[in-house]
């Protein structure tokens, strides 16, 4: 099992930069990829990003690049991400999510350990 647990969440205003940190425990975290999803009431959950187990290739939603960053500390077992010039439309529940995969992918199926979320709400 991996017992994972974001932080970092709040209110925003629109331009504000914000970085969520998820911190993993129970299993070897360099083991795992690493990814964040975002989900809001009428939405399905979205890819934000995903890290390789050791932090050498990333993967970033086309809409989001150049705006989010994802990096991992495994020292720390630790994912952030960084999210800059925050829209009105970022508002969201962030989950980091972990998975033993070979290759990084968007789909939420292919990650077995999910945390609880972390709410951003970012205001006009």
């Amino acid at each position: 099992q991996v017992q994972l647990v974001e932080s970092g969440g709040g209110f925003m205003q629109a331009g504000d930069s914000l970085r969520l940190s998820c911190a993993a425990s129970g299993r070897t975290f360099s083991n795992y990829a690493m990814a964040w999803f975002r989900q809001t009431p009428r939405k399905e959950r979205e890819f934000v990003a995903a890290i390789s187990s050791s932090g050498g290739g990333t993967s970033t939603a086309a809409s989001l690049a150049g705006r989010f960053t994802i990096a991992r500390d495994n020292a720390k077992n630790t994912v952030y991400l960084q999210m800059n010039t925050l829209q009105p439309e970022d508002t969201a529940v962030y989950y980091c999510a972990a998975g033993r995969l070979s290759l990084l992918t968007s789909s939420p199926t292919a990650y077995n350990y999910w945390g609880q979320g972390t709410q951003v709400t970012v205001s006009s």
